[in-house]
């Protein structure tokens, strides 16, 4: 009878390792997170506008920094201030830099008149070799301590030179007439060479920077009208054009960056500010309809239909699988009637494995 108890605490305790282990792989199955492509996508049928959001700015934008390192002395600018070229705008303790400024000019001076008296000694050895009282060696040495003392005197003067400039980049000028767009630093902070503490916008010229998806870009030329809304001007409409189209995508959906120039100037129109800048697309096509690669559309039981995500900063989201109605297939892809929408994030790779509510990782060729 112990025997018989034994075995059936051992069959219990055996049946809930294998549930829990079933547990974990049910669990491990559930985690799977499968790694897939996508595109961003915009209907091509008719002539119609799209908006697209970006952030004016000023045509020339500087991100000043000082050249050497130290301590933040004094800050002489704020945001918002119209500087003038040559103007203060930031100045480090000079204190360690005047030191190595004496030091350099010391070392200088030393090395000048050592130089000078070498000189001296050269000069008269080799007059009295001239008149046979001094030996050809006794030349070449006197000749060899002058230019060594004389290059010994070039390394000074540079040494000396570099410590001049260094206390020179202790104080930071404007570049430019312009405004201040951003101050990053305080007095008595420590900065480092190269780490930017000013933001300066200068010229008068100001712009919008975009990011246009790939299946629009083709319809982008420089020179095309746009309308530019900024929502801080109650929303106030202003002409621009197309003045920079990029050649390489950028971002994590594959995007392509085209600057706006605004055509028209006021006063009210800051830099930083959002915008929304308008396009009108033309088509052959007089129907609404969506092109997309043809591997993108999975078809079964239920009929034909697509995987679209809704992107994050985490590269991670869920998969929604949505029916569609196709129409032909053409050269630059197949069509797409019914099921999507514009703006949509549709799965281009991977669509075989997934299922409705499925987690996914984004995998683009240029992740942000």
């Amino acid at each position: 009878m112990i025997q018989l108890k034994n075995l059936q605490a051992h069959l219990f305790i055996i049946a809930g390792l294998l549930c829990i282990s079933c547990g974990k792989e049910q669990q491990a199955a559930e985690e799977v997170i499968r790694p897939v492509r996508y595109q961003q996508v915009f209907s091509t049928g008719g002539s119609r506008m799209r908006a697209f959001s970006g952030v004016v700015r000023s045509g020339t934008e500087s991100n000043l920094s000082f050249k050497v390192p130290g301590t933040v002395q004094r800050v002489a600018v704020k945001v918002g201030d119209q500087v003038r070229a040559g103007q203060l705008l930031a100045q480090l303790d000079p204190t360690d830099y005047e030191l190595k400024a004496k030091e350099a000019d010391a070392a200088r001076d030393q090395a000048r008149a050592l130089e000078i008296q070498a000189k001296a000694s050269y000069e008269r050895v080799q007059a009295l070799y001239e008149n046979r009282n001094a030996s050809k060696s006794e030349l070449d040495a006197a000749r060899a301590a002058y230019e060594s003392a004389h290059e010994q005197d070039n390394v000074q003067k540079r040494r000396r030179d570099l410590a001049e400039r260094q206390l020179e980049y202790t104080i930071l000028r404007a570049p430019a007439n312009g405004a201040i767009a951003e101050v990053k630093i305080d007095e008595n902070e420590n900065v480092q060479t190269g780490q930017v503490v000013i933001a300066l916008t200068s010229g008068s010229q100001l712009e919008v920077d975009v990011a246009i998806p790939e299946i629009l870009i083709s319809q982008i030329r420089e020179g095309q009208p746009a309308t530019i809304a900024l929502a801080a001007l109650s929303g106030k409409n202003f002409k621009g054009a197309v003045a920079e189209v990029g050649v390489a995508a950028t971002g994590f959906a594959t995007t392509y960056p085209v600057t706006i120039r605004f055509l028209e100037t006021d006063p009210d129109i800051r830099s930083g500010m959002a915008a929304e800048v308008a396009f009108t697309f033309a088509s052959t096509h007089s129907h609404e309809r969506f092109v997309v690669p043809p591997f993108a559309v999975g078809e079964d039981r239920e009929g034909r239909f697509v995987f679209v995500v809704n992107p994050s900063d985490s590269g991670l989201g869920v998969a929604q699988r949505r029916s569609v109605t196709i129409g032909e297939l053409a050269e630059d892809g197949l069509e797409i009637l019914d099921g999507l929408d514009d703006g949509d994030y549709l799965v281009t790779a991977g669509v075989s494995k997934l299922e409705d509510g499925h987690k996914v990782k984004f995998e683009v060729a240029n992740g942000k």
